[in-house]
Order: C-alpha cells, then structure tokens, then sequence
C-alpha cells in the first residue's frame, strides 16, 4: 500500500512538474519573443511575431520566394557579393532587436508617408531599423551593401548597429530600394532628415551624427558627405560629423568632405585596394582628414570582419568619430 501510495506521489508530481513546464512554455510562446538559433529557419525569421508586418526587410532581396527550410548557418547564400559572414554574429543582433520587441519598444520605422508610398510603390520597402544606445546621444545610420540589387543587413547592417549601439551610441539600419544608386541615395536623404524631424521621439542628438556603408551603401554614404542631404531631396540638415565608408570603388569627393575613416581588404575582387588608396591619397592632398586602412588576405564585404584581421575595425571608426565629437563639443 505504502509503495503505491509513493507511487502515486511521484506520479503527481511529475505531472504537476510537467504542468509547470507547458504553462511556462506557454507564457513563453504567448509573449512570442522566443529567441532564435543559427539552426532556425528563414521562415521561422520572417515569420517571428517580433518582426510582424516588416519581416520580410529583414532579408536581403525584394520579391524573392526563399526557401522556407533554408536555416540561418546557410544565410549567406543569399549575399553573394558578401564574404567573411559569420551566422553566430547575425543571430546575435537579430536577437537584440527581439529583445527590444519584448519590451515594447519600436525597432521599425517607415520614413515615407502613405501617400509616397502610393506614388512609389517600391517605397514600401524601405525603412530604418533602430537599435538604441543612450537617450540622447548621436546616431549612426548604417547602409548595407549588396550592389543595389540587395540589401546585407543581415550581415553589414544589424550587426555593426548592435556593436554601435552597445557603446552608447544610437545606431539605425537603413533599409533602401534596390535597382540604382540615385534612388538609394534619396532614400538615404530622406531617412537622415525623418531622423532629424522625429529626433526628441526617437530620442537621439541630431549633433555630430555619422553615416556608415559598405561596397554599394558606401557609395551612397559618400554621396551625401560630398553634397549633403539637401542634394538628394531631403531636408537642409548639416553634413554628418565623420563618414566612414567600407570597400568601395567610389573616386569622386568634394573639397568640403568631413572627416573620412575608410578600410578595405587587401584581396577584395569587387572594390580594388588600389582605387581607393588613390581617392585617400587625393583626399589628403587637398587638405582633407582622413583615415586608411587595409586588411591582409580578407576580401569583399566583411561586415565586422569576425575571425579575420580586420575585426576590431569597427573600434577604430567609432574611435574616429570620437574625437570629432569631441572636437566639435569644444
């Protein structure tokens, strides 16, 4: 009798166990901010109820029907003018933004009106992601790469935001449309000047902000450090306190460029070392500050540059645009 009298006690408690375990499984699913793994799947990302109604921006093309199984470790396939992408880092910074999903903050913003967005459908696409540093501090707006045929957010965009970001500062991640560079650029003009607007909402200093791009999204950022937001369609805004433009074949700059931090692998196929060595070397004879440096055997689009000589990059440039905050707070 006794025995079955333990048995049943074990029984019982083992179920009430098992009952705890579903109810916090179920709290944990209701909540819907379950973090995701590098063996999760594509589908699994766009569909994550954390990025409900722009899940689908967080991946690199427009209109493209993924295959739904593919998981994250295999992401980089879809980037094939990336290189160097390491998933753990991509993982990492989509998580961040899950995270601040689940305490109710914002992490989407569209910066087009509806009715631009029924003028221009293809407006619909873009957007800026945000990742918040102090209130109040500067902003980085970050432009990925992808030969303005994609956009590699996923690996040249949200993770350097949630690097930026960690240091104090806030970091957006813009989100553009595809197809040429001018209307890249605008979206990059309109994105700085909705900032600039809705800067006590978001929370953010419009002083001494940078912008940020690699390969394609460099060129744009050069593009508006050379001519300034106004240029390209957007608001009278002052040019950014420091540009820092990664791999890219972009010559052209003007005799009032801000300060420059700019790198390049020194094996990079796409944006030849050599062409960019010339753009610094011209940049500084005019007059112009700027800072170079060249990665050994690392190629194109390194996003952080995670395992290769490069890493720590992203420390330097932040370090750069330190110091012409600084120099500008005198």
């Amino acid at each position: 009798m006794k025995k079955i009298l333990l048995l049943a006690v074990i029984f019982l408690s083992m179920a009430a166990q098992t009952e705890g375990s579903e109810n916090l499984n179920s709290k944990t699913n209701s909540g819907n901010y379950f973090h995701l793994t590098e063996r999760d799947s594509v589908s699994t990302l766009i569909n994550h109820p954390a990025f409900a109604g722009f899940g689908s921006h967080l991946m690199p093309w427009d209109n493209r029907v993924y295959d739904a199984d593919t998981p994250l470790y295999s992401v980089g396939q879809f980037m094939p003018y990336h290189g160097h992408i390491e998933p753990y880092t991509v993982v990492r910074a989509l998580n961040r933004m899950i995270d601040d999903a689940s305490e109710g903050k914002t992490i989407f913003y569209d910066f087009y009106t509806e009715r631009q967005k029924q003028d221009d459908p293809n407006k619909k696409s873009a957007g800026l992601f945000f990742f918040r540093g102090n209130r109040g501090a500067p902003f980085a707006i970050i432009c990925p790469g992808g030969g303005f045929s994609y956009v590699g957010a996923l690996h040249e965009g949200f993770p350097l935001a949630a690097e930026i970001s960690e240091k104090g500062y806030n970091a957006f991640v813009l989100r553009y449309r595809v197809g040429s560079e001018a209307r890249a650029t605008e979206d990059l003009a309109a994105a700085i000047s909705f900032i600039f607007r809705k800067r006590e909402t978001l929370g953010v200093s419009t002083a001494e902000y940078s912008i940020w791009g690699g390969s394609a999204g460099a060129r744009m950022t050069a593009n508006v450090g050379s001519n300034g937001v106004a240029y390209y369609g957007g608001d009278d805004v002052g040019k950014p306190a420091a540009v820092v433009i990664a791999y890219t074949g972009h010559s052209a700059f003007s005799k009032e460029e801000p300060p420059t931090f700019t790198v390049v692998g020194e094996n990079d196929g796409i944006a030849n070392p050599g062409v960019m060595e010339r753009r610094v070397n011209a940049m500084r004879d005019a007059g112009l500050e700027v800072e170079f440096h060249k990665y050994k055997n690392v190629g194109h689009g390194f996003g952080l540059g995670v395992g290769t000589s490069a890493e720590g990059w992203l420390d330097d440039a932040v370090r750069f645009w330190e110091k012409h905050i600084a120099r500008n707070s005198r």
